[in-house]
């Protein structure tokens, strides 16, 4: 590889240049940023379990999560101005769902993956990592 080229100090260039031209853009890391910051808040973790497995009105959340009303309706504004929840009304109650079956299914691989890591052993394995 010429001088100058980027990744010219990588051990695997081409490899490295492949991976960089299928990263995400700054917009797309600062969307996925804000879904995990959104995500890190165990409340807002459990409406969104919560309304994965049935849509439920804010009385029956407040109800389920032991919070007033108002404070789940807070942590519900938060959820749907990241688009991860949606509401329909039917008369006077409102009911929320995810918004879509990626959201569903997001968070049923998180709470799967987090419930491997509760059965696993503490002890923490590292690789010896090498240099070529």
């Amino acid at each position: 590889m010429p001088a100058g080229t980027p990744y010219e100090d990588a051990i695997h260039p081409d490899l490295v240049a492949s991976v960089a031209a299928r990263m995400p853009g700054e917009c797309e890391l600062d969307g996925l940023g804000q879904l995990f910051e959104v995500l890190g808040d165990r409340t807002r973790m459990r409406i969104l379990l919560a309304v994965s497995e049935s849509d439920m009105c804010v009385q029956d959340l407040a109800s389920l999560l032991g919070m007033t009303k108002s404070a789940v309706s807070h942590q519900l504004a938060s959820l749907k101005a990241n688009r991860l929840v949606s509401s329909r009304r039917e008369g006077r109650v409102v009911y929320y769902a995810c918004a879509d079956e990626h959201v569903s299914q997001f968070m049923a691989l998180g709470l799967e993956h987090a419930a491997g890591s509760c059965r696993a052993p503490h002890a923490h394995h590292h690789e010896d990592i090498t240099e070529e």
